[in-house]
């Protein structure tokens, strides 16, 4: 127990010291937003590439039973938070869309990441890898389709999707900094001591650099909103959503242990950022996606501790 204390503790410290230089006035939103462009930009793709090219394989992991376990759960808690949205809260049918991805699109880059290395080290490079590859354009583009749908709009076509899909991929910098790491280690050449140097340096600022961005931005989301709403969005994403994958990754897939590991860890990852913008551009719950952010991140310090526990009986 007091070995995840001691990955709890500092990794939510961070976060509230972020809070607190938001909370105060000693940073502000401008600066906020300049340390999470950095983050996104420049050193989190930094981490990526590097583990990428230097990132050792498990012996009989297969990158699809990872997305099976990961994403064929997330499309259980889509269809239970569609159903809930329309069965359970009476909401309209286009608040399903932004519900569904809060429950589902967790904040997996800015606190999964540096949760993953700090239990798992460097064997969480490639399941964080794969997970991460297609999180985003996926996530958004299933949102997307949902909610159009769901307006019964005829301006959204599979083909647009598709477009918007591909332009996605190519325009995030994560993706870059994934598939320029697999393309450098495919060529053999390693990487030199000095931009070896320079890279590893930059990917060091991505954890710290992530907690206290995400700690600068939970000024800007608000306890408020449609409390049953809030509750069903943080009871999918930080208690049932894990519960899946754990059974699909360590009984189903019977996925190697850091490999399973990362995959419910990041499952457990409370509402991003990404959510609220979704809910923002079509205007959707966005009061409730808003206050599952702020409440499901201060939430997740209990969920991600009893997943740590639960997880420290799984490894060998």
């Amino acid at each position: 127990m007091y070995d995840v204390v001691l990955i709890v503790a500092p990794v939510f410290g961070l976060i509230l010291v972020g809070y607190a230089l938001a909370r105060f006035g000693i940073l502000d939103e401008a600066a906020g937003k300049g340390v999470a462009d950095f983050v996104f930009t420049a050193a989190v793709p930094a981490l990526l590439f590097r583990m990428m090219v230097t990132a050792e394989v498990a012996e009989g992991a297969s990158p699809f039973a990872l997305w099976g376990s990961y994403y064929l759960s997330a499309v259980t808690i889509w269809i239970l938070a569609t159903l809930a949205t329309k069965f359970i809260l009476k909401r309209p049918a286009r608040d399903g869309a932004s519900i569904a991805m809060g429950s589902t699109f967790g904040n997996i880059v800015m606190l999964g990441i540096p949760l993953a290395f700090d239990r798992f080290g460097a064997e969480a490079a490639t399941p964080i890898a794969i997970i991460i590859s297609i999180s985003s354009p996926l996530m958004w583009s299933v949102a997307t389709l949902h909610v159009e749908l769901a307006s019964e709009s005829e301006k959204v076509t599979w083909s647009e999707q598709l477009k918007d899909l591909v332009l996605s991929l190519a325009k995030n910098p994560l993706i870059m900094g994934l598939v320029a790491g697999l393309l450098w280690r495919w060529t053999g050449l390693g990487l030199h001591p000095i931009p070896d140097k320079m890279i590893s340096l930059l990917g060091q600022a991505a954890i710290p650099g992530s907690l206290v961005a995400l700690g600068l931005g939970l000024t800007a989301f608000e306890i408020r909103g449609q409390v049953t709403t809030v509750t069903l969005i943080c009871g999918l994403s930080l208690m049932a959503f894990p519960a899946f994958v754990w059974v699909m990754a360590f009984h189903v897939f019977e996925l190697p242990p850091v490999w399973a590991g990362v995959a419910v860890l990041f499952s457990a990852c409370p509402p991003g950022a990404n959510a609220y913008l979704f809910a923002s551009r079509y205007d959707v719950a966005t009061g409730s996606i808003s206050a599952a952010v702020a409440l499901g991140t201060v939430l997740s310090i209990i969920s991600v501790t009893i997943i740590l526990v639960l997880l420290s009986g799984q490894m060998p």
